[in-house]
């Protein structure tokens, strides 16, 4: 959810002013979270709290509107052409909703939740750190007296009476005075592997590679996750939005990800940036006109208005 926020309030959009990076901060969230967002239009973008929608054939028509104020929530009535709608993962039935990554990936996080919830049951009630003392006879007073001087301290400690007594088909040793630990075992359950394999398949639905947050993750991976990110994720979310919006605001609107966000990868942008310059100088010598030289830059997404980020 943070990759999606930090990446699309960091694209470069063209076009309108509506969207600033605030704007498409609380879309990016709101898409991660909801898998739509609905912004009402006037002299800024108005994020709706909730909304009920009126359809046509399947396209809306109307909208019913819950905007936020500090006092608590106000309601309006506008048009479809007064209001941006972003999805995300629009169901075929019901083409006006969108998905959130999470509901295509719901047995997942619930399993994750159950996961968390158990462990941390587990740390909250188990005998963490306890153990069991034998001690010999005592009268009970003397084994409360006892008992009390343990508390406040790191692991309690459980206090048997005594030794000589007959459990499991015979007597214990009157020699076996070890304490005996009761912190459970709960490695059978394979928590460490589930968990891991929640968040993996987690991470997947929201378009981030799993391998960005292994611990041994260097610098070539994570440029390459950040990479499969903004350009199977980021950048057509972008171009859906990029759409809803040239409609609603009444001319052209370009969003574009993949561009602010090579900053990381400097060494390759300055490659890429000679051998550009180097096909520029050999076309000018060679007499191209510059129509086909900007078909042929087009053709690498690096062309004027070629309609590719």
């Amino acid at each position: 959810m943070t990759l999606w926020e930090g990446g699309l309030s960091l694209a470069h959009v063209d076009g309108t002013n509506l969207l600033n990076r605030h704007s498409m901060a609380v879309a990016a969230r709101a898409l991660a979270l909801r898998g739509e967002c609905l912004f009402y239009i006037g002299d800024a973008l108005i994020p709706a709290v909730d909304w009920e929608v009126t359809t046509r054939h399947g396209v809306p028509r109307a909208y019913r509107l819950s905007l936020p104020e500090a006092g608590g929530n106000t309601t309006t009535t506008a048009l479809a052409a007064e209001v941006l709608h972003f999805r995300t993962a629009p169901d075929p039935a019901q083409p006006w909703n969108g998905q959130a990554p999470l509901r295509r990936s719901s047995l997942t996080a619930g399993l994750l939740q159950q996961i968390e919830v158990a462990l941390a049951e587990v740390y909250a009630h188990a005998p963490m750190g306890s153990s069991i003392i034998p001690f010999p006879e005592s009268p009970d007073i003397d084994l409360e007296a006892i008992g009390r001087g343990f508390r406040g301290r790191r692991g309690r400690v459980m206090l048997r009476e005594s030794v000589n007594v007959t459990a499991a088909g015979g007597p214990v040793p009157a020699q076996d005075w070890r304490p005996a630990d009761i912190t459970p075992s709960i490695a059978g359950m394979m928590p460490e592997a589930l968990l891991s394999g929640a968040r993996q398949a987690i991470c997947s639905a929201f378009g981030v590679l799993p391998g960005l947050f292994i611990g041994e993750a260097q610098g070539p991976l994570v440029r390459e996750a950040q990479r499969h990110l903004a350009q199977w994720v980021l950048q057509p979310l972008a171009m859906q939005m990029a759409e809803e919006a040239a409609a609603k605001l009444g001319g052209p609107v370009m969003i574009d990800v993949m561009r602010p966000l090579q900053a990381y990868d400097s060494g390759n942008r300055a490659r890429s940036a000679g051998a550009i310059i180097s096909a520029l100088a050999e076309a000018k010598a060679a007499g191209l006109d510059p129509a086909q030289v900007d078909l042929a830059l087009s053709l690498v997404n690096w062309g004027k208005d070629d309609g590719a980020a």
